[in-house]
């Protein structure tokens, strides 16, 4: 892939990813063929800001864990009312962070 594809790629979608794994995907980017570049270019990355309001709206209803794909956390976040309301203020504080980790462990799925 081309470094101005390459860096289009990281300033639209940067914030969709942990800071300190920019240099990995930097390099995963650079040496994906144009198959898995297509792929990477064209998914939709889950936005840090979403999970924080579903954490923050519907998180005692284990929304914005259903929502990243946490379907068994989801279930026993919602069965224990989020963990009678403890476990829902943490995912308010650690929500950007856990979406951020599902990007990146998506875009690693897709880049090999």
């Amino acid at each position: 892939m081309e470094k101005e594809k390459i860096d289009q790629f990281l300033m639209v979608n940067g914030k969709c990813f942990p800071a300190d794994a920019q240099g990995i995907i930097r390099e995963k980017l650079l040496s994906a063929n144009e198959s898995k570049t297509n792929i990477l270019m064209s998914t939709d990355w889950k936005n840090p800001t979403a999970g924080f309001l579903f954490a923050f709206f519907l998180g005692g209803f284990a929304v914005d864990r259903f929502w990243l794909g946490d379907i068994g956390w989801g279930i026993v976040k919602l069965l224990t009312g989020g963990a009678f309301g403890i476990w829902t203020i943490v995912d308010w504080f650690t929500a950007y962070g856990r979406t951020r980790k599902a990007n990146y462990k998506k875009f690693l799925g897709i880049a090999g």
